[in-house]
């Protein structure tokens, strides 16, 4: 009895049921389309921190930020010999630990010894300046210093070259400025690190056995750059290097160039049992701020820097997105769908205040105002779900639509204020306690849909429904035979 009446009443008002249906609908994709991008730009952020962190990295040890000492401002000298016959070319190397800043190896297993330690892995990231000089005439030393101006830093990729004048006795001389990063990683737990973020597209990664070998893996927007392939090798400082690999960053842009084993890098940087960076992971992601406590309690002179600090660097388009998702976005939603429920209410009393001869003939022939207000709800229930299922349609699609466009967002990473943390290969001029040259990242937004959010759709729908009934049902409990009698008059 129960179905059939509820069908029947159904169908005799389905414009009535269409309209409260598409109030839920409205309501409900709002909060899967604002859900689902809200989690495109969670994803977003995470790709922009993996890419500074390494995958599975919850937090990075560096050392504390110290006072520069004085004088120490002066940029590297670069020495040349200026022969008399004609274009003799020259090149000089500098290598530098990132912001000068270093830590002893021995840490690697202090950190990893914490509580609440998984696991901690060291690495070394070095700042490379090449300069190509060629010599025209004369006989003279030359030296050049960066802080004369002739020295610019480049960001990922290969750097930016740039030209400058010595100052050469009896001669001419015209030379060039390149730098780049490199990041000595232990081979043997490569999981963890600034290469966990990469993956290897052409070659192979080092092998565990390779923890002095002169083999590298480079980027391969570098490796494009300077037209490297899996074999070609090159020099830092004198070393010869040959590629085995190139690595294809997970996120859109690259923050090292050239990968080594830790040993290599600690012999090109005179940074012997030395690293810059750990690279920790958390045995429990809930706990990731009692580890931070920890390591900096029992570590001293160190900086301990989460990805939540790190977060509150990242600035751009990405940035203002996520933060407009998840204030106005959260509040817009939840205003529009108080809005849903209200107009489903109103429309639902309404609606059972035009059937009062109904109501009231159905209660004088035996019927019970809890039958009644059964029936009431069970329609309501109905619309509810008519209308979470339109919602959920159409909040796939708007989540569809938003993947499909993927619009571009910009993070630009920027250096955290205190002992901050440029990331490692962060760039030329980044490290610990400085504040590093920004870089800027570009990140395609999606909109995934997940089932948590299919199954607060449904719940919504739910909710919406029975708000609409109990407010009908209300109505219609309140009737009397003697309203039916009145209503024929």
């Amino acid at each position: 009895m129960f179905g059939i009446y509820l069908k029947r009443e159904l169908g005799r008002r389905k414009k009535a049921a269409l309209v409260i249906a598409l109030g839920l609908a409205l309501g409900i994709a709002l909060v899967i389309t604002v859900n689902s991008v809200s989690a495109g730009m969670t994803q977003a952020q995470d790709k922009v921190l993996k890419s500074l962190y390494g995958l599975g990295t919850d937090m990075t040890v560096t050392k504390a930020q110290s006072a520069p000492k004085a004088g120490s401002s002066q940029g590297p000298n670069f020495k040349f010999d200026a022969k008399s016959s004609s274009s003799n070319k020259q090149s000089s190397d500098r290598v530098t630990t990132q912001g000068g800043q270093a830590l002893s190896s021995s840490l690697v297993t202090e950190v990893g010894a914490q509580k609440g330690v998984a696991s901690a892995v060291g690495a070394l990231t070095l700042n490379v300046t090449k300069v190509d000089g060629s010599f025209t005439q004369g006989k003279a030393k030359s030296s050049t210093s960066s802080s004369s101006g002739a020295q610019q830093q480049g960001g990922p990729g290969g750097g930016t070259t740039g030209g400058g004048q010595p100052q050469v006795q009896g001669g001419g001389a015209n030379f060039s400025v390149n730098s780049y990063s490199v990041a000595g990683i232990d081979v043997t737990n490569q999981d963890l690190g600034p290469l966990a973020t990469s993956k290897i597209t052409s070659g192979k990664t080092f092998t565990s056995t390779q923890t002095n070998a002169k083999v590298a893996v480079v980027s391969k927007s570098f490796a494009k750059t300077k037209k490297y392939k899996v074999g070609s090798t090159f020099k830092i400082s004198g070393t010869k290097f040959t590629v085995i690999g190139i690595a294809t960053p997970d996120s859109s842009e690259s923050t090292t160039d050239v990968f080594v084993p830790l040993k290599q890098a600690q012999t090109l940087g005179d940074a012997k049992n030395k690293v810059t960076t750990i690279y920790v992971k958390a045995t429990d992601s809930q706990q990731i701020s009692a580890v931070k406590k920890a390591i900096q309690s029992n570590i001293s002179g160190t900086t301990v820097t989460t990805s939540a600090d790190l977060a509150s660097t990242v600035s751009g388009s990405l940035s203002t997105a996520s933060d407009l998702a998840t204030s106005v976005g959260k509040w817009l939603s939840i205003a529009v769908l108080a809005a849903a429920f209200l107009v489903a209410a109103l429309l639902t009393s309404s609606a059972v205040s035009r059937r009062v001869r109904e109501f009231g003939t159905l209660k004088a022939l035996g019927w019970p105002s809890r039958k009644v207000t059964r029936q009431v709800v069970g329609e309501s229930m109905v619309n509810g779900l008519i209308g979470g299922a339109l919602g959920i349609a159409l909040g796939l699609a708007a989540a569809y639509a938003v993947t499909a466009i993927s619009p571009k967002l910009t993070a630009q990473l920027g250096s955290s204020g205190g002992g901050g943390m440029g990331g490692p290969g962060g760039g030329p001029g980044g490290g610990p306690g400085q504040q590093s040259a920004s870089s800027t990242m570009e990140i395609a937004l999606s909109a995934p849909v997940s089932l948590t959010t299919i199954a607060l759709a449904v719940g919504l729908a739910v909710t919406g429904g029975l708000i609409a009934g109990a407010m009908g049902g209300w109505r219609a409990s309140r009737m009397r035979p003697a309203d039916a009698l009145r209503s024929v008059s």
